[in-house]
């Protein structure tokens, strides 16, 4: 089971961890799990062999409306885990009726401040994003609206380096699609969401080092995404480094062999030490 994984188990609210979410199927391995809905936001974390002294907050993909923990989480987590650093993958709430436009963004930056807090960062904490994480992710380094009220973003909440792969960015956005026609994307908190989220746009000056990865013929999230991404990195006078692999599926993660994709966690750790986030 997905909380029977990790080393380290908290709700950002307090509360018992138990019932705080639900699985696709409860028998599954940790590495393939599944959350299609959640109560109240987890931290699962994984304890490094040989701590480097750093951090980093897994934010995995679905869409909004499910959580890919296993292969997006659970697995970057454990490689993450395996360069040194205590690992923590979130399973937040979605955008619903139930939870409200900011609620991801929400709990994001709630982790980011308990990671902060558990004194296993004080080297750093990075923040790993893959697809709607990936935009998850980018919003940390983004002005949180003013107009949502509570939470407030800080030295806490942002991240010390970002690693970004295959997000909408700001193509579901209304006005910025590059899909002719695109309808909203339900349920409506969704779609408000990603409006008032676009994390280019809404970029803070000086953001974090960006490791930014992406296919060039994703035919779920547009690569345009990645372009938009990086511009407005250069533009904040940030650096980040990009890649685009010409030929790999949405969704790649870290176990898609046998395409050249498949290098990508050698190049970011690559990049990791190259700006001194990984001795």
């Amino acid at each position: 089971m997905l909380t029977d994984a990790a080393d380290l188990l908290r709700t950002l609210d307090g509360e018992e961890a138990e019932g705080a979410f639900t699985l696709q199927d409860d028998a599954a391995v940790a590495e393939a799990a599944v959350v299609t809905a959640v109560d109240r936001a987890v931290l699962l974390g994984f304890v490094p062999a040989a701590p480097n002294g750093r951090a980093m907050l897994v934010l995995g993909g679905g869409g909004y409306t499910m959580l890919m923990a296993g292969r997006e989480g659970v697995q970057v987590a454990r490689w993450l885990a395996g360069l040194g650093y205590h690992a923590f993958v979130l399973v937040h709430r979605f955008p619903n009726a139930d939870h409200g436009v900011s609620a991801p963004l929400d709990d994001a930056m709630a982790a980011m401040r308990a990671i902060r807090g558990s004194g296993l960062a004080g080297g750093g904490l990075g923040v790993v994003g893959l697809s709607s994480g990936g935009h998850l992710a980018a919003c940390l380094a983004a002005a949180y609206p003013a107009d949502w009220g509570g939470a407030t973003a800080d030295a806490e909440t942002r991240p010390d380096v970002l690693v970004v792969g295959y997000a909408p960015i700001s193509t579901n956005a209304k006005g910025r699609t590059i899909v002719a026609d695109k309808p909203p994307l339900p349920p409506e908190e969704k779609q408000a969401m990603y409006d008032r989220l676009q994390p280019d746009a809404q970029l803070l000056p000086g953001p974090p080092p960006a490791f930014i990865v992406y296919a060039a013929n994703d035919a779920v999230v547009p690569v345009e995404n990645a372009y938009r991404l990086h511009r407005a990195w250069i533009g904040a006078g940030g650096n980040a480094e990009l890649h685009v692999f010409a030929d790999a599926p949405h969704g790649f993660a870290l176990d898609t062999v046998g395409l050249p994709v498949a290098a990508w966690p050698d190049l970011c750790a690559a990049w990791l030490r190259q700006v001194g986030f990984l001795d």
